[in-house]
């Protein structure tokens, strides 16, 4: 009877492998048409894809949480982890959506800033939840979890900075609501790939 609570080929590093490249894929085409200043159907419809992805990926995760009893580390780790790879994906489709909601067609430098950092950061997610397979790349995971860490203050920076140019540069007041939006829903992508290595730091400090 225990049997059938063990799991069968369930492998949880290989969903969230799988889980976390879609992220990857998102960020780095979103950096692709930022640097186009392209937010068409076309784009949206791309980025749409990856969101799906995402979806099903997170989904697939709860799914076999939900159907095994044995897993690598704590279920409610597993849980929040899937979760907030999945809100990576979901915030950066936000953007894109509202970029072509507000028609803002065009090369912005910010932006474009932002979405290299965005890249490095779920880069070093990536690197970071990978890393879980073998707790002997402890530092290398650790190492990880401090840049992400480390990005997300530069976020902090570079959205106080914009935000602060916004009122400068004599743009008109709808202009700079739109483009205050868009540039805080760049800093919060960070904000969640730094959720995502505090609950890395937590599986390594449970797993150690």
């Amino acid at each position: 009877m225990f049997l059938k609570f063990l799991p069968r080929d369930i492998n949880f590093f290989d969903l969230f492998d799988k889980q976390v490249s879609y992220a990857v894929e998102a960020a780095k085409y979103f950096k692709v048409i930022v640097a186009k200043g392209t937010f068409d159907e076309e784009s949206l419809r791309q980025m749409k894809a990856f969101e799906h992805r995402g979806d099903e990926g997170a989904y697939a995760i709860i799914t076999q949480l939900n159907k095994t009893f044995i897993t690598p580390f704590d279920r409610e780790d597993i849980h929040s982890l899937a979760k907030e790879i999945d809100d990576i994906v979901d915030m950066i489709y936000t953007i894109v959506n509202r970029l072509k909601v507000y028609n803002l067609s065009s090369v912005d430098k910010n932006l474009l800033e932002f979405a290299s950092v965005i890249e490095q950061a779920v880069l070093l997610v990536a690197s970071a939840v990978k890393g879980l397979r073998n707790m002997k790349n402890i530092t290398s995971i650790m190492d990880s979890c401090r840049e992400i860490n480390r990005l997300e203050n530069v976020g902090d920076t570079m959205r106080d900075t914009v935000l602060a140019g916004l009122f400068e540069d004599g743009r008109d007041a709808i202009s700079i609501i739109k483009w205050k939006e868009i540039y805080e829903d760049a800093e919060t992508v960070l904000d969640i790939c730094e959720d995502v290595a505090h609950v890395v730091e937590a599986i390594v400090v449970k797993q150690a």
